[in-house]
């Protein structure tokens, strides 16, 4: 699961004009890298990767101006590794915005959905033997997916700003 434990966390990223800028890397306190980026001029920009305590890349979040744009993607982990991709989603302007796919913890297909910025248009979903659910059990799971996901990467994003130095 892509969480951080939030105690021992250390940024590291240069200020400047009173912003973050440059460089970000989030570390543990064993120094074990938890999450790297970029800011500039205090906005997140490019791609930020996050690792858990054991060292399995669980996130993947691009980011233009502090936004989320780009394929976001998420991962299963166990015993310091990757198991299964958990999430692809695109995302323009900070909402879902394409074919959005998530998958079981053993790599089966869950829900392959389209979003046009951020509204369900159309849905699939697979229980977890790989049988196809009726239309409204779908909307349900895509929803529920979506709502998850959001969380998630609403916590990733807490994390980066509750660690930024206090740049003066």
């Amino acid at each position: 699961m892509p969480a951080l434990a939030e105690e021992g966390l250390v940024a590291r990223v240069a200020c400047r004009a009173g912003a973050p800028n440059g460089a970000f890397e989030l570390r543990g306190h064993d120094g074990s890298l938890r999450g790297s980026g970029a800011f500039a001029q205090g906005s997140k920009t490019g791609t930020f990767i996050f690792w858990t305590a054991a060292g399995a890349r669980s996130a993947v979040v691009p980011y233009d101006h502090d936004v989320p744009k780009g394929t976001v993607a998420l991962w299963y982990t166990a015993s310091g590794r990757e198991i299964a991709k958990k999430l692809e989603a695109p995302y323009d302007q900070g909402s879902v915005h394409g074919v959005v796919r998530t998958y079981y913890a053993d790599g089966r297909p869950r829900t392959q959905c389209r979003y046009e910025h951020g509204s369900l248009i159309e849905v699939e979903a697979w229980d977890y033997r790989g049988r196809a659910l009726p239309e409204a059990q779908a909307r349900g799971m895509a929803a529920r997916d979506l709502e998850a996901n959001s969380k998630l990467l609403a916590g990733l994003e807490a994390i980066i700003a509750r660690n930024l130095p206090h740049c003066e």
